[in-house]
């Protein structure tokens, strides 16, 4: 088995790669015949840069939901817009089912901003994909994981809250915070959205379901953005403790964590366009 990730979206691009950008996040993730899209960013950039890539979205087994926030989950109305399409051209296509948290689909607001959560409800695309929703680890293929319900067991990372769950009285720590875990003859891959419920409890929780120790890569969103000393000492102790091969650091991880985080460990470039392969 191998895996082989494709990043749709993401804040920047490659150099020569004349793909479109935004500060959302979405990878195609491809093992053993099965097709999962993680993530669909904010808009139909994902869709238009998988067009320019020869990439056909029409033939996928599932798209995975990170969490419920706004640069993750808008991209679903486009994609729904173009299955839309394809059926009514008559063209063939197979609906994908949804893996989400059930608190993947509530809205998200705050005096700042009056929707951050997903722009479409749980009964609306219901009807458009099969939905596999569960606050439990899902199994989507051989070797791939999906995670959520991750523990927040360290005390320097997880705490963040953003906005209030409709319904909810409390600040909203995004709960349904879930990633992609893969195991590859290396060690595991993980696949990270925003990491809100910390990166490194991700990668701690994707070791204990997977039964593998070794870290050969972590990619995405590690949520270090202008993040607390405490924060960002506790995350480079970890990593320089963890000595994954790599780390493909994106999204909202800005600079200076990039930096820091260069200091103890192999830290590579990301953007829309790049390929990666595990073996």
């Amino acid at each position: 088995m191998s895996l082989r990730l494709t990043v749709l979206v993401d804040n920047n691009t490659l150099i020569d790669r004349y793909l479109l950008a935004e500060p959302g996040l979405s990878f195609l993730v491809e093992t053993g015949g099965t097709r999962v899209l993680f993530d669909t960013g904010f808009s139909d950039v994902f869709l238009r840069n998988a067009h320019k890539l020869g990439i056909d979205l029409s033939e996928l087994d599932c798209v995975a939901l990170s969490h419920s926030h706004e640069d993750h989950t808008w991209g679903l109305e486009p994609l729904v817009r173009h299955y839309a399409e394809l059926e009514w051209e008559k063209r063939p296509f197979r609906r994908p089912a949804l893996v989400a948290h059930p608190k993947a689909f509530t809205s998200v607001s705050d005096p700042a901003f009056a929707e951050g959560g997903p722009l479409l409800s749980e009964a609306k695309l219901a009807r458009h994909f099969p939905l596999k929703v569960s606050p439990e680890p899902q199994w989507l293929a051989p070797g791939l994981v999906y995670l959520t319900g991750i523990p927040r067991r360290n005390d320097f990372e997880g705490r963040l809250s953003f906005g209030r769950k409709e319904g909810e009285t409390g600040p909203d720590t995004v709960p349904e915070d879930a990633a992609l875990a893969y195991v590859s003859p290396q060690g595991l891959v993980v696949m990270v959205g925003c990491s809100h419920a910390g990166v490194c409890n991700t990668i701690e929780y994707a070791r204990e379901v997977c039964g593998e120790r070794r870290v050969a890569d972590v990619i995405g969103g590690f949520h270090l953005q202008r993040p607390a000393k405490a924060h960002l000492e506790g995350t480079l102790a970890y990593f320089r403790e963890l000595r994954p091969q790599a780390l493909h650091a994106c999204h909202c991880t800005d600079l200076k964590s990039k930096i820091a985080l260069a200091a103890v460990a192999e830290v590579q470039e990301v953007g829309a366009g790049l390929v990666l392969e595990y073996a």
